[in-house]
């Protein structure tokens, strides 16, 4: 990964182009920054002069700050930088999430940050991006990770919903503020009842509708027009970080809760959540969309990172390809970014691991 003739080579810093001279999700402070989404372990205060996609411009300055030095662009605008030709290609994971596809040389590299393949209807849908060489994630790259259909979590969703609306109590739904809770609140039946969104997820939503995405009405838990009865009837949308507070209290003695992750397909992390029940349902790639995605690409090489990255290397070694994994300090997001805008610092997870030591709660 550190011949002079790559395109990409690793740095302290984080991913490093040579002959563009920035950096693509650098973990600390770089002159310049190429940004694939606003998750925290991607996306990191401190640098000079960013630039990412359009869509991603309202989350990464609350996150960041107003005052961050920012370039956008569209999905399949090009730019010229010091000779190598960048454009940024929907990677499918949040909305303003983007593929980096480099051009310098002859040579086609794309970084692809995190994707997902299925199109949940809030955010631009993955697109394969020929290249040369690829560098891809691989968060669930076990043969055990096979996400339902959309139609079947929401199903199972509104039905766990449905069941404790009528048994007079609230459902509370664990998920990340970027992403996961839009993707829900897109796909769930509102028509149950009200549904309540977390301080740290309604100003989310408030940016994903501005884009264009249809989401449901959401109500504050201080409505006034929330009465207990509605109340009781509700679906509540809130980061993880919202179940060791006391703003849970509102929503009665007895809610029934849940945690939506790509994790809760293993049974040990439902138990260590400690919820009732667990819903699969991931903003990544499973198992089959991270060989589907890597093969459509006709990259000849792959670079593997944050994950089952030696299962994942095995297995493309077993197609032909070149493949081999490398560290990086991606694969989780603090809980505190779901709770305010971002701090001046970050705290570094493990590759691949998670702050209880388990699985990383954020897929």
């Amino acid at each position: 990964m550190r011949a002079v003739a790559d395109l990409i080579v690793a740095r302290p810093e984080g991913l490093y182009c040579p002959p563009g001279d920035f950096y693509i999700d650098p973990w600390r402070p770089v002159e310049r920054a190429v940004i694939t989404h606003a998750h925290s372990d991607h996306a990191r205060w401190g640098s000079a002069h960013y630039l990412a996609q359009h869509d991603s411009a309202p989350i990464l300055r609350r996150r960041l700050g107003e005052d961050i030095t920012l370039q956008t662009l569209a999905y399949g605008e090009v730019i010229d930088h010091h000779g190598v030709r960048l454009s940024l290609h929907p990677a499918g994971h949040v909305l303003g999430s983007a593929q980096v596809r480099l051009e310098h040389g002859g040579r086609v590299w794309v970084a692809s940050g995190d994707y997902k393949l299925e199109n949940d209807g809030t955010c631009a849908p993955f697109e394969p991006v020929r290249c040369d060489t690829f560098i891809t994630e691989s968060t669930f790259g076990l043969p055990i990770y096979r996400w339902p259909t959309q139609a079947a979590l929401f199903a199972e969703i509104n039905a766990w919903w449905r069941a404790n609306a009528e048994a007079g109590r609230a459902s509370v739904l664990y998920a990340y503020a970027l992403g996961k809770a839009q993707r829900l609140l897109h796909g769930v039946d509102a028509s149950i009842g009200p549904i309540v969104a977390h301080g740290a997820v309604e100003p989310i939503n408030a940016i994903y509708r501005a884009a264009g995405v249809a989401l449901p009405p959401t109500h504050y838990a201080t409505d006034a027009a929330l009465d207990k009865a509605l109340l009781s009837r509700s679906l509540v949308i809130a980061p993880p970080s919202a179940g060791r507070s006391s703003w849970l209290r509102r929503f009665g003695p007895n809610p029934s809760d849940a945690f939506a992750s790509g994790w809760m397909l293993l049974r040990g992390t439902r138990r260590r959540r400690g919820v009732d029940r667990g819903f699969v349902v991931s903003d990544h790639a499973d198992w089959p969309g991270l060989q589907s995605a890597i093969l459509a690409t006709g990259a000849e090489r792959i670079f593997v990172t944050h994950g089952s990255v030696a299962v994942m290397v095995r297995w493309l070694g077993e197609q032909g390809l070149q493949a081999q994994g490398f560290s990086t300090e991606y694969g989780d997001h603090d809980e505190a970014d779901d709770a305010a805008p971002r701090a001046q610092s970050d705290a570094v997870v493990p590759d691949g691991g998670a702050p209880d030591g388990g699985t990383p709660d954020s897929a």
